[in-house]
């Protein structure tokens, strides 16, 4: 029996259409951990992240013959992933024209960056929000993963909102030396918005 090539996308996205358990299991094998990585960045919460890529696969294998080869099916799961996080997570915030801004930047992003290559971004990302000084990494959480505005987080937090801005600032420069020249790219990948429209 000839063996299939699920790496190819058409193949794949074919046989889950045909509810092949064998494509849904290389689908499993091949994303459940980075698609976690990336919930994590969003979420910072292990139990949470793993329910949000839990539900992702389960819905994709729902609606599996309503798939397009026409459509990476890498980008989709990322999208999905994001689009999980704001309907569970992100409830009330009015973020509708920045998400869309968010998917269309990511969608770039992921059809363009090689799956490991794409991994280690956010893994880097990660990791270096979680060295950002407890104060300074509290604010950015509140601004880029929680959703809050600056004023809202002056006011949560008991502090002024040019503490705020100074905190964001100082996060961004952190990440940025951290990062080097792509953290702009990252950030947007990871957070869906940029200094420059939320600080």
């Amino acid at each position: 029996m000839e063996k299939v090539n699920f790496h190819d996308n058409k193949t794949l996205i074919d046989h889950l259409a045909k509810g092949d358990e064998m494509a849904f299991m290389f689908l499993l094998d091949n994303y459940h951990r980075r698609l976690h990585a990336y919930a994590l960045t969003l979420v910072d919460d292990y139990a949470m992240a793993q329910d949000i890529v839990q539900n992702v696969f389960l819905r994709t294998w729902q609606f599996r013959k309503k798939l397009s080869d026409k459509f990476s099916i890498q980008s989709f799961l990322y999208r999905a992933v994001y689009n999980e996080f704001v309907n569970s997570h992100q409830k009330n915030r009015a973020m509708l024209l920045l998400q869309q801004k968010y998917l269309e930047s990511l969608n770039e992003v992921v059809e363009d960056v090689d799956d490991s290559i794409l991994e280690r971004m956010i893994n880097a990302v990660n990791k270096e929000i979680k060295k950002l000084p407890p104060k300074c990494k509290e604010v950015f959480i509140l601004s880029k993963r929680e959703g809050l505005t600056n004023n809202e987080i002056s006011e949560h937090l008991d502090i002024s909102v040019k503490t705020v801005e100074a905190q964001i600032t100082k996060a961004f420069s952190r990440l940025r030396e951290k990062l080097g020249g792509q953290w702009e790219t990252f950030l947007f990948l990871i957070f869906g918005f940029d200094k420059k429209i939320r600080a």
